[in-house]
């Protein structure tokens, strides 16, 4: 065979192999293995996921992608959506697609129909789709002007897919896939063919307005998931399950901590009692640790006037998060979407030495910023929340060390709620948007990393991806489901100290501009209480618990000496709750397994006679009877320990 119809291909250990011009990503997969083949999805070809159809060049670099790779999972997840927008087009041809995405773990497509789909309609889509599998359709991928693309989708009566392809730009060059008789705009990759989904299932329909505008049509959203094999499936289907049973707006309800009242508002948080009370042991907590930081504790007010949002650069780059302003006497005032502002204000109000660096303030700063209706979410997605707001001033040689204390004093916070499982990311500078010089952004940069090398603590780089006005690290914590929830953010500002003039006199007496890091530990006191719901299932550590002892008589001859008992705890601090209903001890301790309250002490006849209490631990029944400044001493014990590193 002549040279000129061969090309060589890189595989990723840099080794060469030879195959025939034309070949495709498939081709070479089947050439080094029949059971690689096998377990093919998709190649990643100089950097770019493609399909196994596509035709390789001279001197491509080729990966192959099989089933169990991290980027194979959402392949098959939009593959298998095109597959049920299918069967839905085989079965309501009335209905519109619009879009249909890959995200975490789910797929879903949107459609116009009237009337929405219920979940009744599920069970008939599923069973189209499992005949579609069947079939073994090929996913065909085919290239098309935007011209075309339009006059085609017009065709089909597909508006939307008309209205999307309109916004594009005039020359841009569209790819289709087709499987079967049904065509969508793609871009790719997807499976082989639809053989190649071996396990779905669609989960349930919901509400979505088009483009996540209110002001739009409302669509019918269905969401599914696909797994490489039914056993990953199942595992997935019993997670979701656990995750049902540990939802915060359910056991929100259940031990009657909070709720959303929709004639007060949409994303504005009720706090009752008990809710009230976590907070507030989460919010004392927070105060006195960060006095023993050394961290100055400062208020700021809810709304602020339009001129100090415009030198923030809020009004310029941030206004679509905001609510709208109120006019008082000629100007505009805007409730607060973040406390940065106020805290420069208050270090701006007098003349700063270098002596008296680092500053360190901090709020627990309650915060308001619209969130369309479509994205709120019990208490992860709010329109009104606290946050563990802190700035630290420096000046740049004290950097490191502000980092590594920061850094030291953020994991041990954070171990104290149990979450002792965390992922950090520091994010670098983009080539192209960014304020400040290289320079500072390389010292700050290289502070972030020096600080947790020091630490010995492992992190990621996420290269470009640091907002323009400074480098920063992210922490996610890993709840009890080995969910990740993106909690704290260290975050370098070289924007704020220029737009508002911060300054410090030196020991040259020159007057520099100072360096300062936003922090939040917590982020959101209701976002991270809602991860903290979930993460315990409503089994709050006894330091954290609503009540943390119920006292309990056997009968009313007991009420008097429980009624001193109660009291006694009280004294101490220990938030107890005394039941004095007519009900049997049994009907008694249920309510307060239901409760979830962390200790029971029961009183009987004998326990009047000894001075001590019969101990019942929440999900351990009897732990014994104990004089009662023993158990006493035991929860205070816990209590200021805050069972840290205690997994749930």
């Amino acid at each position: 065979m002549d040279s000129n119809d061969r090309i060589e291909i890189y595989l990723p250990d840099n080794s060469k192999m030879e195959m025939e011009k034309g070949a495709t990503v498939g081709d070479l997969a089947l050439k080094i293995s029949k059971g690689l083949y096998n377990h093919s999805l998709a190649g990643r070809v100089n950097g770019e996921l493609k399909d196994l159809s596509y035709t390789l060049n001279n001197g491509d670099k080729v990966t192959i992608i099989k089933d169990d790779a991290p980027e194979a999972h959402d392949i098959l997840l939009h593959s298998a959506s095109h597959v049920m927008a299918q069967a839905v087009q085989d079965l309501y041809p009335e209905a519109k697609v619009t879009i249909g995405p890959a995200v975490e773990n789910k797929f879903y497509y949107d459609f116009d129909k009237d009337p929405a789909f219920t979940e009744d309609d599920l069970e008939k889509i599923e069973a189209r789709m499992e005949e579609i599998i069947e079939e073994d359709l090929e996913f065909e991928r085919k290239e098309i002007s935007r011209d075309e693309a339009i006059q085609l989708f017009k065709e089909k009566n597909e508006d939307y897919k008309v209205e999307i392809i309109q916004d594009l730009d005039q020359d841009e060059k569209l790819s289709l896939y087709q499987q079967g008789d049904f065509i969508d705009l793609c871009r790719g990759p997807h499976v082989p063919s639809t053989g190649k989904i071996k396990a779905f299932k669609l989960l349930n329909t919901a509400g979505a307005y088009w483009r996540g505008d209110s002001s739009n049509k409302m669509l019918s959203r269905i969401y599914g998931t696909a797994f490489p094999s039914k056993k990953e499936l199942n595992k997935y289907l019993n997670f979701l399950e656990e995750a049902k049973k540990r939802d915060h707006r359910k056991i929100g309800k259940e031990l009657d901590l909070f709720h959303i009242d929709q004639e007060v508002g949409p994303g504005l948080i009720l706090w009752h009692p008990k809710g009230a009370r976590i907070l507030q042991q989460i919010k004392d907590y927070w105060i006195k640790a960060h006095i023993d930081e050394d961290y100055e504790l400062v208020q700021s007010p809810h709304i602020g006037q339009s001129n100090l949002w415009k030198t923030s650069g809020h009004l310029d780059f941030y206004s679509e998060g905001m609510f709208n302003p109120m006019k008082i006497e000629d100007d505009a005032y805007y409730i607060k979407p973040m406390n940065c502002p106020f805290h420069i204000k208050i270090y701006n109000s007098d003349i700063r030495s270098y002596r008296d660096l680092p500053i360190k303030y901090a709020e627990l700063g309650t915060v308001y910023r619209y969130e369309k209706s479509g994205v709120l979410h019990g208490l992860m997605r709010v329109r009104g929340f606290t946050q563990d707001d802190a700035h630290i001033i420096c000046m740049p040689e004290q950097l490191d060390h502000e980092i590594q204390k920061l850094l030291e004093f953020t994991f041990d916070f954070l171990d104290s709620f149990g979450f002792s499982d965390i992922d950090v990311y520091i994010s670098t500078r983009s080539e192209d948007k960014y304020v400040g010089s290289k320079e500072m952004w390389e010292e700050a940069t290289n502070a972030l990393k020096s600080s947790l090398d020091d630490l010995k603590i492992e992190y990621q780089i996420d290269e470009g991806e640091a907002t323009f006005y400074g480098p920063k690290i992210d922490m996610k914590i890993r709840d009890s489901l080995n969910r990740d929830w993106q909690c704290t953010t260290i975050q370098f500002d070289f924007n704020l100290a220029e737009r508002f003039n911060m300054e410090y006199v030196d020991s040259d007496g020159e007057r520099k501009q100072p360096y300062m890091i936003h922090r939040a530990i917590l982020g959101s006191l209701e976002r991270f209480l809602g991860v903290l719901i979930e993460h315990t299932k409503g089994n709050f550590p006894v330091w954290l618990a609503p009540v943390q002892v119920a006292v309990l008589p056997i009968s009313d001859t007991q009420i008097e000496e429980a009624q001193k008992v109660h009291k006694e705890l009280q004294k101490h601090g220990i938030r107890s709750e005394l039941n004095t209903t007519s009900e049997p001890v049994s009907a008694k301790i249920r309510k307060a397994e239901t409760d979830k309250i962390p200790y029971m002490f029961i009183i009987g006849d004998r326990e009047i006679e000894n001075e001590t209490v019969s101990v019942r631990k929440h999900m351990k029944g009897d732990i014994g009877t104990f004089k009662r400044s023993e158990i006493i001493d035991t929860i205070l014990e816990e209590i200021a320990n805050k069972n840290r590193s205690t997994k749930n």
